[in-house]
């Protein structure tokens, strides 16, 4: 198991490289915010609205979101052992919106949450998926399944913030390893999400803020 360093970016800072490297563009390396075309988000129940950008600084629904990744990102592992971060003590968060699409190199899905507070995350392949509480199986397309926990969840109701209720499963079409995306619930002090993927490839987990998000990155196995 390997326990990550929180990679908090502030939007302030994000812009201004964003603005030195004049973008995202096609001569970007793995390792940068590549631009996805085919990017999907959850957004809204239908899954569609513009491309505008929210007031508070955050990609809506059918926006490419090109700063859902960190410009200097943890290098991928070697391995697929399991990725852990702790909460902040004064987290209580909830997933609002999730993001899937497919960059240079990699996939990625992004987890936005509103909030106090920063969540962490235990995040790592399973045998089988299965709901929290419940202990029943959930279906979900592919391979292999990576089980994303947030942690220092809290519910709607406490947050203040509205859980994600968008497609559910969610995908996009041109993704390479991840299939899907399959919301199951919150559940003292932990949301769970499913990522389906093609094979067990190696992946990465850090932190971004301004809006808080926890960004998933699979590495194409090519």
């Amino acid at each position: 198991m390997r326990r990550r360093a929180r990679l908090a970016v502030p939007g302030a800072l994000l812009a201004a490289l964003l603005a030195v490297t004049g973008g995202c563009g096609a001569g970007d390396s793995a390792s940068s915010p590549a631009t996805a075309a085919g990017a999907t988000t959850g957004g809204a129940s239908d899954g569609t609205s513009s491309a505008e950008p929210s007031t508070d600084g955050s990609p809506t629904a059918g926006s490419t979101a090109d700063d859902d990744g960190s410009a200097d990102p943890p290098q991928f592992p070697a391995d697929v052992s399991a990725d852990t971060a702790d909460p902040s003590p004064d987290a209580a968060v909830t997933v609002r919106d999730i993001r899937i699409g497919r960059h240079d190199g990699f996939d990625r899905v992004v987890f936005e949450v509103g909030g106090t507070g920063t969540p962490g995350w235990d995040v790592r392949y399973v045998d089988e998926a299965s709901s929290q509480g419940s202990g029943e199986r959930v279906e979900v397309a592919g391979d292999a399944v990576l089980q994303v926990s947030i942690t220092g969840a809290g519910y709607p109701y406490d947050t203040g913030v509205e859980e994600y209720s968008g497609p559910d499963p969610l995908s996009a079409a041109d993704t390479e390893v991840a299939t899907e995306v399959v919301f199951d619930a919150t559940f003292e002090g932990t949301t769970v999400a499913f990522v389906g993927t093609k094979v067990a490839a190696p992946f990465r987990v850090y932190l971004l803020e301004a809006p808080t998000r926890v960004v998933l990155e699979i590495r194409h196995s090519g």
